[in-house]
């Protein structure tokens, strides 16, 4: 852990809605022995001396937290509802010893989880549920949550708008097809980009390409990118970092990076 004014964060996951390897392929990528090509579904995990906050808690959430410090987690802040993304939170049941965990959505993912996970929000809940407070934001919102300052703000995901993450120095988006400019303002210059690149070619309707994404960071001028939500067609992580700027790199599951306040 950073000293209190470090931020850090830790890439728990990094692999598109089936994860890595994908269940029935025995390409070189699903069958690699390199743990770097090993892609659970795509989570984060920002931590200060003070304060732990998860971004999306999706359904390899408690393979990941196993390999984590046991602590409070003070805040959920998720992208959008679909159950790669959301999948874990009933395993949240243990944090729950800590006091009830504040989860911060759009309406539309509020709605999806009343919906899917009523128990969790009934007057008289079965023992052991998860306590959970739900809380509804919207695009642009700001929360101080520990020592962390945070906005909110929008990326469409297809025709789905839904929310990327400032915190800090760092901009946090998943799951993004296209972004109005006034978004981009928000997050220009930014330390530290993370974003969603599938694959390489091939365009897909919901997601952005790698040539996508390396476009979009040079639009938003990050000092430094991390990709996530891959699936196996990015390549072994070994090769695709080799045809990267050198201010672009794909994350791995379990990489940290320390954030100071003046910078990586």
């Amino acid at each position: 852990m950073g000293q209190k004014g470090n931020m850090k964060i830790t890439f728990l996951g990094t692999g598109t809605s089936c994860g890595v390897p994908r269940i029935g392929c025995d390409c070189e990528v699903c069958t690699s022995h390199d743990p770097r090509d090993t892609r659970l579904r795509s989570s984060v995990l920002v931590q200060t001396a003070d304060a732990n906050i998860l971004i999306d808690c999706g359904p390899d959430f408690r393979q990941q937290m196993l390999q984590q410090e046991f602590r409070k987690i003070d805040a959920i802040l998720i992208t959008h509802s679909h159950y790669d993304h959301v999948g874990g939170i009933d395993d949240l049941r243990p944090y729950c010893r800590f006091g009830d965990i504040d989860i911060y959505a759009d309406e539309i993912s509020c709605n999806s989880l009343r919906s899917t996970m009523p128990y969790c929000f009934v007057e008289k809940k079965y023992p052991g549920v998860p306590s959970i407070n739900l809380h509804t934001i919207r695009p642009h919102d700001h929360l101080h949550i520990g020592d962390f300052d945070i906005t909110a703000f929008e990326v469409m995901h297809d025709k789905l708008p839904i929310l990327g993450y400032r915190i800090g120095n760092m901009a946090y988006i998943t799951d993004m097809k296209s972004i109005r400019d006034e978004e981009v303002e928000m997050i220009k210059g930014v330390d530290v980009l993370v974003e969603n690149a599938l694959r390489w070619d091939k365009p897909h309707h919901s997601h952005q390409l790698v040539g996508d994404a390396i476009a979009f960071a040079r639009r938003v001028e990050a000092k430094r990118t991390y990709l996530v939500h891959a699936n196996h067609d990015i390549g072994k992580h070994n090769d695709i970092n080799k045809r990267l700027p050198a201010d672009i790199r794909y994350a791995y599951d379990g990489q940290q990076i320390l954030l100071t306040q003046s910078g990586e």
